[in-house]
């Protein structure tokens, strides 16, 4: 593997699940919630953790999609972007559900990256505006930036006492 993509490759675990220097990644802020807490949101208009949980796994099929030229339209869940959630009550399966549709979709996007080889990361893909390099420092930007989100949320609501922070 090029050093471009072993450093892309520890951007990418320490923005989800790698343990780095600038505190929690974004498995790390979701670790231990429930659905009932990942359901809350701070006002109407408001993501909760839920819809950043499954927006988060949106946007790792789009870049795996992307790097492999995929046709749009396989991911689970009908929509795009933002979805909301809970879509039908708050069950722990249908939260756990979510939860492990993040987990796969990292997964797979692992083993994409793993096939990539240098001379990959300076093309744009057909579809995208972007070079494969830079949706891969996105994706890892995007993963800090909604775990930030992640901890902000749990703080707003720490005043209750149910979210750990």
């Amino acid at each position: 593997m090029s050093p471009e993509l072993i450093t892309l490759n520890k951007m990418i675990d320490q923005a989800f699940d790698h343990k780095s220097w600038h505190g929690t990644n974004l498995k790390g802020s979701i670790k231990g919630i429930t659905a009932r807490e990942a359901a809350w949101r701070p006002n109407r208009e408001g993501h909760n953790i839920w819809e950043i949980v499954v927006h988060s796994a949106y946007w790792k099929y789009a870049v795996v999609g992307r790097l492999l030229s995929e046709k749009r339209g396989s991911f689970p869940i009908k929509g795009s972007n933002w979805f909301v959630r809970p879509s039908a009550g708050m069950s722990e399966a249908e939260w756990k559900t979510d939860l492990r549709l993040l987990l796969d979709l990292h997964a797979k996007l692992k083993r994409v990256i793993s096939e990539l080889t240098s001379k990959d990361l300076a093309m744009i893909a057909p579809g995208s505006k972007v070079r494969n390099v830079d949706l891969l420092t996105g994706i890892a930007a995007h993963d800090l930036y909604h775990a930030g989100q992640i901890q902000l949320l749990k703080r707003l609501h720490s005043s209750s006492g149910k979210l750990p922070v």
